[in-house]
Parts: C-alpha cells; sequence; structure tokens
C-alpha cells in the first residue's frame, strides 16, 4: 500500500517530525489518498505559503484528505479550519501521538485536535531513527523555547522547552550509527538550553561529551544551531578538544546592532558575539561560523543595518541565512514602527550578496588542500566544516574519502578523491 504524501515546509525539526508522522500514518494504514502538510509560522510569508500550496493540492488532489499540521496550524487553527480545502487540523502535540493517526483512519475523527501547547512537558516517546541519509542522522534533543523575542511567535507553536533525557539520546545515536550513519546531527528549536527542565541540569557541552564517549564508533557529530550566549564551558572544552565534534557552528545572531538587539529582546551584545567567534576561533581554528540575521527589523536604520552588515566580517561568517523582516500578528514588533518594504528587501539583498561575497573568499582560499569528504550521494559530498564538494567520479554514499581541493564549482569546492 503506498504511503500517505507529506508535505514538510520550514525547518529541519519539521522535517525529522514529518518522518514520524509518515510512521505513525503508515501504522495506521493511511493510504496515498491522503495529504499531510506540516506547516511554518516563523514569517507571516511562511503562512501564506502554507496557505497557498493547500489550495493548489485541492484543486490538483480533489478527492484527497487532506491533514493540516506544524506550527502554523498550532497557532491559527481557525484560520486552517476556515479553509474549505481543510479535512483536519492536527497541533504540533498530537501530530506526534500514533493515537492521532489511529482516530485519523476511522471515520468519526475530529475535525479539529489542536491542544494547549504550553501544557506540554515531554518531548521523548517518539525518537525515531529515519530522518536524514544513510550517511548523516538528524537527532532530535530538544524542542520548544523559553524566550520572548519580539519577533518571534515559534514559542506559541512550539511551547515551552523540554529536553530528551540523555540516556535515551545514546541510544538512539548508538542505533542510527549501528545502521551506517557517519555523522549525526543534534537538532531542537533552543539546544543550548538543553538540560534545564531536567534532574541535576545537564547542559549541552555534558550531553556532547556521553555521547561522544558512549559512542566510539560515532565518527562526526555536529551542531544545527545555537544561541552562542547560552553556550556553557563544557562546550566549549568540548570544541576545542572533541576532534569528531565538526568545526561548524551555526549562530542565532539575527543582528548586529546594539540597539536592534534590545528590540528583538535578545540576551546578547554585539561584543559578545565578536568575542565568542574570536574565542572558538583560537580554541579551535578550524572552525567556520553560519549565522541568522534578519534584515530591516522595525526602526532599523542604515547606520544601524551598516552595523550588522559588518558583523559578518567582525565575526568571521562565512554561511548566511538572512531573513528579510516579515511582521508576525501577535508579536511586539509587528507594533513597532516598520521599514519600508523596499528597503527590507534592499538591505536583505545587501547581505546575501555580503554572505556570498564570504562564502566565495572561504572556498578559494582552500584551493590545493586536503580534506576528508563525507559522501551523500553521487559525486557530492561534506566536509568538516560543512562546504559541499563535487568529485568528478561517483562515490557511494556514506563513503568517508580523502579529497585534494583543485578550486570551487559555484558555491562548491571541487576536487579529486585522492588514491
Amino acid at each position: 500500500m503506498a504511503e500517505p504524501r507529506i508535505i514538510t515546509l520550514g525547518c529541519r525539526l519539521n522535517g525529522y517530525e514529518s518522518d514520524v508522522m509518515r510512521a505513525h500514518a503508515a501504522a495506521a494504514a493511511l493510504d496515498d489518498s491522503t495529504i499531510i502538510v506540516n506547516t511554518c509560522a516563523v514569517t507571516a510569508e511562511a503562512v501564506r505559503q502554507a496557505t497557498q500550496a493547500i489550495r493548489r493540492l485541492r484543486r490538483e488532489n480533489p478527492s484527497a484528505r487532506i491533514i493540516v499540521t506544524g506550527c502554523a496550524a498550532q497557532i491559527e487553527p481557525e484560520r486552517f479550519a476556515a479553509l474549505s480545502e481543510v479535512d483536519h487540523v492536527i497541533g504540533n502535540a498530537e501530530k506526534m501521538r500514533a493515537e492521532t493517526f489511529a482516530g485519523l483512519s476511522t471515520a468519526g475523527s475530529e475535525r479539529v485536535q489542536v491542544d494547549d501547547i504550553m501544557s506540554v512537558r515531554e518531548t521523548a516517546g517518539h525518537l525515531i531513527d529515519g530522518f536524514g541519509s544513510r550517511t548523516r542522522a538528524f537527532v532530535q534533543i530538544q524542542n520548544g523555547c523559553d524566550h520572548r523575542c519580539t519577533f518571534c511567535i515559534i514559542p506559541f507553536g512550539r511551547g515551552p522547552s523540554r529536553s530528551v533525557p540523555a540516556g535515551e539520546i545514546v541510544a538512539h545515536v548508538r542505533r542510527v550509527v549501528e545502521r551506517g550513519c557517519r555523522e549525526v546531527v543534534l537538532t531542537g528549536v533552543d539546544i543550548t538550553s538543553y538540560g534545564a527542565d531536567l534532574p541535576g541540569k545537564p547542559m549541552l557541552g555534558e550531553l556532547l561529551r556521553k555521547i561522544l564517549k558512549l559512542v566510539p564508533e560515532l565518527e562526526r557529530l555536529r551542531l544545527s544551531s545555537i544561541d552562542q550566549v547560552e553556550a556553557d564551558e563544557q562546550l566549549l572544552r568540548a570544541i576545542a578538544e572533541e576532534e569528531r565534534l565538526m568545526p561548524h557552528l551555526h549562530l542565532s545572531l539575527q543582528a548586529g546592532d546594539d540597539m536592534i538587539l534590545k528590540r528583538m529582546k535578545r540576551r546578547h551584545t554585539r561584543d559578545d558575539a565578536v568575542t565568542f567567534c574570536a574565542k572558538v576561533k583560537r580554541l579551535r581554528p578550524d572552525t567556520v561560523f553560519g549565522a541568522d540575521l534578519i534584515a530591516g527589523f522595525p526602526t532599523e536604520t542604515d547606520a544601524m543595518f551598516e552595523s550588522s552588515l559588518s558583523v559578518v566580517d567582525d565575526c568571521n561568517l562565512t554561511y548566511l541565512h538572512v531573513f528579510p523582516f516579515s511582521p508576525r500578528q501577535g508579536t511586539p514588533a509587528a507594533r513597532m514602527p516598520q521599514v519600508e518594504r523596499a528597503i527590507v528587501k534592499e538591505r536583505a539583498a545587501q547581505l546575501r550578496n555580503k554572505g556570498a561575497t564570504a562564502l566565495t573568499r572561504f572556498l578559494e582560499g582552500h584551493a590545493g588542500n586536503e580534506v576528508e569528504l563525507l559522501v551523500e550521494k553521487g559525486n557530492i559530498g561534506r566536509t568538516r566544516q560543512f562546504a559541499e564538494m563535487r568529485v568528478p567520479a561517483a562515490v557511494p554514499p556514506g563513503a568517508m574519502v580523502r579529497a585534494r581541493i583543485s578550486g570551487r564549482d559555484g558555491v562548491r569546492l571541487a576536487g579529486e578523491v585522492m588514491a
């Protein structure tokens, strides 16, 4: 029997959870007449795109059963329930439960099943071994967020921060490694808040040490995204000392101007970010940084934007995720004086150009170097610093090879596998 079709919008955590739903739906005997849309709510544009996708899916599949879930469905269930194209709306907690899909396989299931996400206190019980490729697996260690950044609606879609106990994470990592994965990526909504809700309050650095010690067969461990202001001393020591922890950190910076950071209700200053990156570089000189940056936040002046533009150089950033600010109803930032949309778009374009220049400089600076390459598919793999690399000859997925860099191929490195 063919499986339900799942449309995943948004973050990697949504992708992980889509695989959980796929397993639950298959067990409930839901077939390909069912379409599940796992929505994102990070911006108003993301919600608009989700609505458009649902309407398009209905036009293309008039007899399908369409189930909508994810952060947008959790935050605005009434919005999606009002769409004639939608058969069922389920919340973020409900989508993780096998019994939800067992109920959806019956004729009398409720049309809207969305409970109070703020009452959810656990996040384990649905760990799966299948998300990612055979070479890389994503492991959820945490969900939810206790912070209230003025631009962000996600805490109301994900609920409070809650951590998976370390023993369950270690067992999960061991299973995916035994299945053949050579790299594990730890993921969540706010992974540097890990452990605050667990007995003894273990922190992220302690968890990393435990994974690497208890699963010696794991060749690569990577972090998805961190809030650098929450980085604990054990995390910094692990960065400095653990060779199997990859030298690539993606930072939740959001801006490079102190007044904008204050109005965002972030917990770091520009100097905090610059100092953190410099400290990590001293501890682990080969570390490469990525970052999230928002362009055109309310009240942002030209001078404030220049501070964000220059933080790319001052923090030695290589990989940028740039977001043009989009006011999200229900957030304090939506009520602040807005920057003109044309200016927002122009600033986002400048940040992206700055990021493209930084990436090009990084790639071209590696010509002639030898690297360890984990091949993902065909002739494409990733280095330890997360750079994609193309080699001429096809190599089996999952192979770990030595390669020599000859230059770059667009936004990828190019080179040859060494004998």
